[in-house]
């Protein structure tokens, strides 16, 4: 486990939910000089905190307004493994093998219901997965990233 300061999750917060801010602009909101800030940016980026720096998009303004969660079973581990092979289409966003009634959870956003159902026929083509759960999102209430506050 990395250690992490005030200063470093202070960073990290105003990072996380704006990632351009210039390095003296962090620092005036940190009573710090733009030189360590950019120091400790750095050592946070070494050390794999800061995994990289990316725009978030609106998924409805660039095409893509219907989210869902969808549960994959498989029969076996080799086949779970094989499911990352949808890393590759542009409308999986995460893929996470999970403990519970499931073996995979994929977060997915495409264009409609129809582009949904492709992207389940193509799950339904690997050899070894025995049914998917689709969930649409109607209305998401909260997305973000994680956060380096520690709630006390």
């Amino acid at each position: 486990m990395i250690k992490l300061d005030e200063k470093d999750r202070k960073i990290l917060a105003i990072l996380s939910e704006n990632s351009s801010p210039s390095y003296a602009e962090l620092g005036r909101q940190l009573h710090m000089s733009a030189p360590a800030i950019h120091d400790r940016v750095k050592r946070l980026k070494n050390e794999g905190v800061i995994k990289k720096m990316v725009a978030k998009l609106d998924g409805a303004k660039v095409g893509k307004p219907l989210l869902a969660f969808i549960h994959v079973d498989t029969s076996s581990w080799s086949v779970t493994r094989s499911i990352l092979s949808l890393k590759s289409l542009s409308d999986v966003e995460e893929i996470h093998t999970v403990a519970g009634d499931s073996a995979m959870l994929l977060k997915v956003r495409t264009q409609d219901t129809q582009s949904l159902e492709g992207l389940i026929e193509k799950i339904h083509k690997i050899d070894g997965f025995t049914r998917t759960r689709s969930y649409i999102v109607l209305t998401p209430h909260l997305e973000r990233e994680t956060s380096p506050l520690l709630d006390k």
